[in-house]
């Protein structure tokens, strides 16, 4: 019992654990080892200059008794000198004076006694010494010793009393800042540590709980915008594009189910037809012919399928060229202007050159393609009378270049634009024509691949769609759309 709480329950014991292993605890500790080091360092040298300036002053103030002591034995002799060390050696302070005979006997001063051989040195020592009444009391002193005629001897010192009180004083400030260092520094460090672990925890326990259930939740943000907030908004950002994949996944799925299950039950009914002999050999190539067109159909169905994965995941084989979209638009168009001719409609260009930018010819080529094929096919009025052409355009500026197609035809309403751009979307009334409702889909991907966009746009009448590319690719702002 008294074990418990002393340590407490063994759940929160782990908590803090975990808590001196986070990477913002050592590093708040590694702070502290840097500035205490640092401090110390400061404070060490700090203290060695103050003693190099007390050390200084004591020089200073020896050489000044020095000098007044010089000029009172030069007027008036021993006795004069006797008389004045006598009188400052009474005077309270930290200057010690000595004046001896030949022989060692004190005449005057404030020295009771000093260790053996101190009179005979010829520089400034540093020694011990006892003051005139206080025996058996050892202090320390700097000192100089100056040799009279006659053998004369006259000691000029300072005691050393106020730097080892400050040098004790400094002792005692490190020793009290460093420790306020490390308790300030290990509650700091805790506090940070602690309040990011929480935040930490709150969004491991969220990515748990979506890793779970489904995609719908996002991690929290605290509104700080700190790396912590960048992280999650990006992580956010990556779970709004996975969750947009896995509902195109999830509609691609739903939609080869819905639309592919017609050819197919064409495609394995005309083989049926093929295997009744008895129907005749005209019969028999009749439904071969039929099943070899309902399988070119859907080989062109996958194929688009495959060129759309292969544009929005970037791995098209193919590198970034210089190309021309002025002379690109005049080549498709020449392409298509047979079979305009043949369902009579007339196909228009106006696109001056060069337009110059960089892209993959071959999914832009496509692309267009694709979207020549609806204007033909779809573009045509329902309306007798009706204006039934095609208009190809290519023009540019300094940021990009934007290839549009328009027709006359019955146009798409707006409210279904943006779901036209999704795979296998057919609107009801066009049904009834050919298609696999992929081509706006494609264009879409490969606008997406180079960083442009694919903008449907009313024409009064008909519809007109717009493919917007940049100049280059790499230096275009990359746009988070969806598939």
């Amino acid at each position: 019992m008294k074990a418990a709480m002393v340590f407490g329950d063994p759940a929160r014991w782990a908590n803090w654990t975990r808590l001196f292993k986070t990477t913002v605890f050592k590093l708040a500790f590694a702070y502290f080892v840097i500035i205490a080091l640092g401090f110390t360092l400061v404070l060490d040298r700090v203290g060695e200059r103050v003693r190099e300036l007390m050390a200084e002053q004591m020089r200073q103030t020896v050489e000044a008794d020095l000098k007044g002591l010089a000029d009172q034995y030069a007027e008036g002799g021993l006795s004069q000198l006797a008389a004045v060390v006598d009188r400052r050696s009474r005077t309270p302070g930290a200057s010690i004076y000595l004046l001896a005979a030949p022989t060692g006997v004190t005449l005057a001063g404030n020295v009771l006694e000093l260790p053996a051989g101190v009179m005979d040195q010829q520089q400034a020592v540093e020694t011990v010494y006892e003051r005139l009444g206080e025996p058996n009391v050892q202090r320390r002193a700097i000192a100089k010793v100056f040799v009279l005629p006659g053998h004369f001897r006259l000691l000029i010192g300072h005691d050393l009393e106020d730097r080892e009180r400050l040098s004790h004083i400094l002792g005692k400030a490190l020793f009290t800042t460093l420790l306020w260092l490390l308790v300030i520094g290990a509650f700091g460090g805790l506090f940070v540590a602690r309040r990011l672990l929480n935040r930490v925890d709150d969004m491991s326990a969220k990515a748990a709980t979506l890793l779970q259930e489904d995609l719908a939740g996002r991690l929290p943000l605290s509104g700080a915008d700190d790396e912590l907030d960048r992280l999650a908004r990006n992580l956010n950002t990556m779970l709004d594009r996975i969750s947009a994949l896995m509902v195109g996944i999830r509609q691609v799925s739903d939609n080869i189910a819905h639309d592919l299950r017609t050819p197919l039950t064409r495609l394995r009914n005309n083989a049926e037809q093929a295997l009744q002999l008895d129907l005749g050999e005209t019969a028999a190539r009749g439904a071969l012919e039929r099943v070899i067109d309902e399988a070119d159909g859907l080989i062109r169905i996958f194929n688009a399928l495959l060129m759309i994965a292969r544009a929005e995941s970037h791995s098209s084989g193919e590198t970034l060229a210089d190309l021309d979209a002025a002379a690109l638009v005049h080549d498709m168009a020449e392409l298509y202007e047979p079979a305009a001719e043949e369902i009579g409609v007339e196909l228009l260009v106006n696109a001056e050159g060069p337009l110059r930018f960089r892209g993959q010819r071959e999914l832009i080529g496509q692309a267009l393609a694709n979207l020549i094929d609806n204007a033909l096919k779809y573009g045509a009025p329902d309306l007798p009378g009706g204006q039934a052409k095609v208009e190809i355009t290519a023009r540019g500026d300094e940021k990009g270049v934007e290839i549009a197609v328009a027709d006359h035809g019955p146009g798409i309403p707006d409210e279904e634009r943006s779901r036209v751009l999704e795979r296998f979307v057919r609107l009801e009334t066009s049904r009834s024509r050919p298609g696999s409702g992929l081509g706006l889909s494609l264009a879409a991907a490969v606008a997406r691949l180079h960083g442009g966009e694919l903008r449907l746009e009313d024409f009064k009448p008909g519809l007109r769609v717009v493919l917007a590319l940049p100049r280059d690719r790499d230096k275009a702002q990359p746009r988070n759309v969806a598939p």
